[in-house]
């Protein structure tokens, strides 16, 4: 289940609530019992190769192989 997080206008505190997507958008009460919180966007890490940087370019120009990138076409 998705975790979003809140913060309180009243007292400012941040918290997170696990719920279906379906209610992201409903109210959520601040654990300490305020009503007056706004859902903040949260950025989402993901781990793996795909996340790991991009590889610098080689020196002495020359992309990373393939008909375009490699030295094939002269």
């Amino acid at each position: 289940m998705p975790r979003y997080e809140y913060r309180c206008r009243t007292c400012g505190d941040t918290f997170e609530l696990s719920r279906p997507m379906a209610e992201s958008a409903a109210p959520a009460d601040c654990p300490a019992g305020h009503d007056d919180t706004v859902k903040l966007l949260s950025t989402v890490a993901v781990g793996g190769a795909a996340s790991a940087p991009a590889a610098a370019p080689r020196a002495g120009g020359g992309g990373g192989g393939g008909c375009c990138g490699g030295g094939c076409c002269g």
